[in-house]
Protein backbone atom coordinates (compact mmCIF):
# COMPACT_ATOMS: atom_id res chain seq x y z
CA UNK A 1 0.00 0.00 0.00
CA UNK A 2 1.30 3.55 -0.71
CA UNK A 3 0.23 6.20 1.50
CA UNK A 4 0.01 9.55 -0.24
CA UNK A 5 -0.57 13.11 2.02
CA UNK A 6 -2.65 15.86 1.18
CA UNK A 7 -0.15 19.52 0.53
CA UNK A 8 -3.28 21.49 1.45
CA UNK A 9 -4.17 20.12 4.76
CA UNK A 10 -1.96 17.23 5.58
CA UNK A 11 -4.39 14.45 6.00
CA UNK A 12 -2.54 10.91 5.21
CA UNK A 13 -3.99 8.63 2.54
CA UNK A 14 -3.49 5.10 2.26
CA UNK A 15 -3.74 2.96 -0.97
CA UNK A 16 -2.88 2.52 -4.56
CA UNK A 17 -4.04 5.76 -5.55
CA UNK A 18 -4.75 9.55 -3.82
CA UNK A 19 -8.43 9.75 -3.61
CA UNK A 20 -10.43 11.86 -5.64
CA UNK A 21 -11.06 14.32 -3.10
CA UNK A 22 -9.10 14.60 0.14
CA UNK A 23 -11.52 13.45 2.98
CA UNK A 24 -10.68 16.46 5.02
CA UNK A 25 -10.37 19.94 2.64
CA UNK A 26 -11.78 18.64 -0.18
CA UNK A 27 -8.61 19.36 -1.98
CA UNK A 28 -8.53 17.52 -5.94
CA UNK A 29 -6.63 14.51 -6.09
CA UNK A 30 -3.67 16.55 -7.98
CA UNK A 31 -2.64 18.03 -4.42
CA UNK A 32 -1.71 14.70 -3.12
CA UNK A 33 1.65 13.57 -3.67
CA UNK A 34 3.20 10.10 -3.07
CA UNK A 35 5.13 9.50 0.24
CA UNK A 36 8.90 7.67 0.08
CA UNK A 37 9.28 5.14 1.12
CA UNK A 38 11.48 6.85 4.42
CA UNK A 39 8.87 8.64 5.36
CA UNK A 40 6.00 6.36 4.93
CA UNK A 41 8.08 3.70 7.41
CA UNK A 42 8.19 7.11 9.81
CA UNK A 43 4.10 7.39 9.53
CA UNK A 44 3.43 3.40 10.07
CA UNK A 45 6.23 2.99 12.60
CA UNK A 46 4.63 6.07 15.13
CA UNK A 47 0.71 4.79 14.34
CA UNK A 48 0.94 2.69 17.98
CA UNK A 49 3.17 5.27 19.92
CA UNK A 50 0.85 7.76 18.87
CA UNK A 51 -2.41 6.33 20.00
CA UNK A 52 -0.36 5.09 22.91
CA UNK A 53 -0.03 8.39 23.80
CA UNK A 54 -3.49 9.72 22.83
CA UNK A 55 -4.78 7.32 25.40
CA UNK A 56 -2.76 8.85 28.42
CA UNK A 57 -3.98 11.99 27.65
CA UNK A 58 -7.81 10.84 28.02
CA UNK A 59 -6.65 8.71 31.26
CA UNK A 60 -4.87 12.03 32.57
CA UNK A 61 -7.85 13.98 31.43
CA UNK A 62 -10.28 11.28 33.61
CA UNK A 63 -7.79 11.64 36.64
CA UNK A 64 -8.18 15.56 36.76
CA UNK A 65 -11.80 15.31 36.59
CA UNK A 66 -11.63 12.48 39.55
CA UNK A 67 -9.66 15.13 41.89
CA UNK A 68 -12.17 17.79 41.11
CA UNK A 69 -14.43 15.70 42.34
CA UNK A 70 -12.45 15.09 45.19
CA UNK A 71 -11.92 18.29 46.05
CA UNK A 72 -15.32 19.43 45.44
CA UNK A 73 -16.44 16.84 48.02
CA UNK A 74 -13.56 18.99 50.46
CA UNK A 75 -13.81 15.67 53.06
CA UNK A 76 -10.55 17.61 54.98
CA UNK A 77 -7.50 19.49 53.98
CA UNK A 78 -4.86 16.72 53.48
CA UNK A 79 -7.47 14.69 51.59
CA UNK A 80 -7.77 18.09 49.28
CA UNK A 81 -4.09 18.96 49.02
CA UNK A 82 -3.71 15.58 47.25
CA UNK A 83 -6.20 15.98 44.65
CA UNK A 84 -4.76 19.11 43.98
CA UNK A 85 -1.19 17.95 43.58
CA UNK A 86 -2.64 14.75 41.66
CA UNK A 87 -4.74 17.47 39.68
CA UNK A 88 -1.57 19.41 38.65
CA UNK A 89 0.60 16.32 37.73
CA UNK A 90 -2.56 15.23 35.72
CA UNK A 91 -1.73 17.98 33.51
CA UNK A 92 1.88 17.74 33.24
CA UNK A 93 1.21 14.23 32.32
CA UNK A 94 -1.19 15.56 29.46
CA UNK A 95 0.97 18.38 28.27
CA UNK A 96 3.87 16.09 27.74
CA UNK A 97 1.98 13.95 25.64
CA UNK A 98 0.65 16.13 24.08
CA UNK A 99 4.24 18.21 22.87
CA UNK A 100 5.39 15.23 21.95
CA UNK A 101 2.94 14.22 19.23
CA UNK A 102 3.06 17.63 17.96
CA UNK A 103 6.85 17.08 18.02
CA UNK A 104 6.03 13.28 16.00
CA UNK A 105 3.74 15.43 13.16
CA UNK A 106 6.60 18.31 13.02
CA UNK A 107 8.55 15.68 11.92
CA UNK A 108 6.24 13.48 9.65
CA UNK A 109 4.86 10.84 12.19
CA UNK A 110 1.48 10.64 12.38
Amino acid sequence: MKLWKCTVCGYIHEGEDAPEICPKCAAAKEKFIELSKEDADKVYNSDRTNDIHMEIILLARKIAQLCEEGIKLNLDPACVATFTKAKDEAWVIKQRSKAEIEGHMKKGKW
